[in-house]
């Protein structure tokens, strides 16, 4: 039976929820970061064919489910401006801060992008007296743009 990536991600993160597992579980198991386990479960990266069997082994789905988290995605989230707060926070950081930050980064590298393409994520928890902290890193290669 063909399941979509969209069915893929309702199957995974309903059996997730049920099974209770976690991304952190999820990434271990398929020998990758807890974000791009979960990236790969909401159809934004492609997982191995042995990747794949191994997510859907211990979320214990359909072997359909693993074809489709092998297909190369369309990526990217909505285009509208994120309304679940979470989402919109990161949002909101790139309008008060992203010009900021580009500027910093050129002044620090010159005329180009960080890739998206060779790039890393990570997110930890940081104890604060006054309240938890996250704390995000964003590392992709600085992809200087090139004159022809």
């Amino acid at each position: 039976m063909y399941v979509t990536r969209e069915q893929a991600t309702a199957t995974c993160l309903a059996a997730m929820e049920t099974g209770h597992v976690t991304f952190a579980a999820l990434g271990e198991a398929v020998g990758r970061h807890p974000v791009w386990a979960a990236a790969a479960v909401h159809g934004q990266a492609t997982m191995t064919a042995d990747e794949a069997m191994k997510a859907v082994a211990l979320l214990q789905v359909d072997d359909d489910v693993a074809a489709a988290l092998q297909r190369i995605p369309t990526k990217g989230s909505d285009r509208d401006v994120p309304v679940d707060p979470l989402l919109y926070r990161f949002h909101e950081i790139n309008q008060a801060f992203g010009a900021a930050m580009k500027s910093v980064i050129h002044e620090m590298f010159g005329d180009g992008i960080m890739s998206a393409v060779d790039f890393e994520v990570d997110i930890q928890k940081i104890a604060d007296p006054k309240g938890d902290r996250v704390q995000v890193t964003y590392n992709g290669k600085f992809l200087p743009y090139r004159k022809f």
